[in-house]
């Protein structure tokens, strides 16, 4: 399978999912600038983290209207593979390939630690090598992560397990003490209503290597590869 980066004015881990994907899974991968109008022989497409134009508005409000965004929401009614980290989430809040928003985080601090994540729907492209309840490890870096929808929306989430990942203590209590920026029923990351899309603040691809304290975020690129039958 071959992956595709997109590129904004601002990111800056694109450099991350593509030594990733090319260096540590050794899988074809190529950057998407974000003035391109067509997505062509991508099977898994990530938005990486950064600040796209500057954050300005909002986090990546600008960002959901390049050009890129019309052929990637096609790519992603079609069943193509999304995943946003961080910035990433946040572009696909605001073009509406996920519901909800990102505010700022409650404490109004930028946020940069390691966290643990439980997971709480390993049936998915991206999880399918994890198990219900497993503890991740991997870091946040972030100023507006608090995620937060309606009560309605809320309740759809958790009724349909689109509720993928939530922060939790190391004992694996998702408590509000591990929670890093007040996010909504400490949420991490939800996907869309087909499974194929997936947002999530904490970054998976700062946590694929030892040498990066942790490994557990591959599992997130190796579960993708799984749904794609290859090792």
């Amino acid at each position: 399978m071959k992956f595709g980066v997109l590129v904004f004015p601002g990111s800056n881990c694109d450099l991350d999912a593509y030594h990733l994907v090319r260096d540590v899974l050794e899988k074809p991968v190529k950057y998407i600038w974000h003035g391109e109008k067509k997505l062509d022989g991508c099977d898994c497409i990530i938005l990486p983290g950064g600040f796209t134009y500057g954050d300005y508005l909002r986090p990546g409000a600008i960002a959901s209207f390049s050009p890129v965004m019309e052929p990637l929401k096609e790519f992603a009614l079609r069943g193509g593979l999304v995943l946003g980290i961080c910035n990433g989430f946040q572009v696909l809040v605001e073009s509406g390939l996920l519901p909800g928003a990102l505010y700022r985080n409650l404490h109004l601090q930028f946020r940069c630690s390691s966290t643990h994540i439980k997971v709480e729907n390993a049936g998915l492209p991206f999880t399918n090598l994890m198990r219900p309840g497993q503890l991740l490890r991997m870091p946040v870096a972030h100023g507006d992560g608090n995620y937060y929808c309606d009560s309605d929306t809320l309740e759809e989430l958790f009724r349909h397990n689109r509720v993928v990942f939530r922060y939790a203590s190391p004992a694996g209590e998702t408590d509000q003490p591990s929670n890093p920026n007040g996010s909504l029923a400490n949420i991490a990351g939800i996907c869309s209503e087909g499974g194929n899309v997936l947002g999530m603040m904490p970054h998976p691809e700062r946590a694929a290597e030892a040498l990066l304290g942790s490994e557990d975020g591959r599992l997130v690129f190796q579960s993708i590869l799984a749904h794609w039958g290859e090792k």
